[in-house]
């Protein structure tokens, strides 16, 4: 595989987008963002953790995490979760050279925030089910055992770009994600959904602006003979009082439909009256996006900051309160 082949494929895995707009995508990053955007962000080695197994006995490479750990003791934590439109990325991803995961990992935890980038088994060789669960298995790994690290389990945030902000959401909305575990969203201080994808399936107008139905289909529709799939897979679905806070960031360059899907999830978790927020990223598109979020001049990285720093610390949880019925 040439040069320009290998690196198409390496910015796919930072979207939820088209084949067709992979090539403008692919110049956007590497004339403007990869030169301009990343700004690679130091931490002593001794504080990065790389590949801690979070699935007791798999030998499968996908269920493993990066942990960067800050100094000090009872700091928060975000696990983020990678794009790729559930059928690629990696927690190692490069671009150009460039590490853009591990570069958000080291960027929160010099400002003091623990991060524990994840990876996620991938289509076709799983189900959108078995991702949800692989998500969700991370994160009761991360909360039964941050507090070895110094980390404080009662401060946890999960993160994601694109298709890891649609898992993002599911494990914060979908109480079955984490019952599984016998954990559920109440372990959660809050969420952040950045150019999330596929929130609502169901949605007409999301298709009628550019989105291709079929492009879902694949991802979503595991041999459905019936639309049911579109309830069932849509994270909206699951919304209801007593889900943690949301932030939710896009692009101003998005596409529309993408636009959208995040002003749905905005709209119907304010209706639910869940604390939520909606911050549009000037001047950035469907992939530029992930590189401002390690950039704490830029409108991502301080709005996602300030929304961890700010967000009230929840209660300790306690056995009673992990009862699913508790966060009702």
């Amino acid at each position: 595989m040439d040069v320009p082949s290998v690196r198409r494929k390496l910015l796919a895995s930072l979207a939820l987008v088209s084949p067709g707009l992979i090539w403008s995508a692919y110049v956007g990053v590497r004339r403007a963002a990869m030169t301009f955007l990343y700004r690679p962000v130091a931490l002593p080695e001794k504080q990065v953790l790389r590949d801690i197994q979070y699935h007791s006995g798999s030998k499968d490479k996908k269920h493993r995490l990066d942990f960067f750990i800050p100094e000090g003791s009872d700091w928060p934590i975000m696990i983020f979760v990678h794009g790729g439109g559930l059928d690629s990325g990696d927690k190692s991803l490069r671009v150009g050279g460039d590490d853009v995961y591990a570069n958000i990992g080291r960027f929160y935890a010099s400002e003091g925030i623990g991060v524990a980038v994840i990876n996620y088994r991938l289509q076709p060789r799983v189900t959108w089910r078995e991702q949800v669960d692989d998500v969700a298995r991370a994160t009761a790994w991360v909360f039964a055992n941050a507090q070895e690290f110094g980390g404080d389990p009662n401060r946890l945030f999960i993160a994601g770009h694109s298709a890891g902000g649609h898992l993002a959401a599911r494990i914060a909305l979908d109480a079955k994600a984490l019952a599984r575990f016998d954990l559920s969203p109440c372990i959660l201080n809050g969420v952040i959904a950045v150019s999330g994808a596929g929130f609502d399936l169901a949605d007409e107008q999301t298709y009628r602006l550019g989105q291709k139905l079929r492009r879902y289909e694949r991802c979503f529709r595991c041999g459905d003979p019936t639309d049911q799939w579109k309830k069932e897979a849509s994270p909206i679905t699951y919304a209801a009082c007593g889900a943690p806070p949301f932030l939710l960031l896009y692009a101003e360059g998005e596409s529309k439909s993408l636009q959208r899907q995040s002003q749905l999830l905005y709209e119907v978790l304010q209706e639910k009256e869940i604390p939520s927020e909606l911050v549009v990223v000037p001047k950035q598109n469907h992939s530029r996006i992930v590189l401002t979020l390690s950039r704490p001049d830029k409108t991502s990285g301080p709005a996602m900051l300030r929304f961890i720093r700010e967000t009230p610390d929840r209660q300790p949880i306690s056995p009673e309160q992990l009862d699913l019925a508790a966060c009702g």
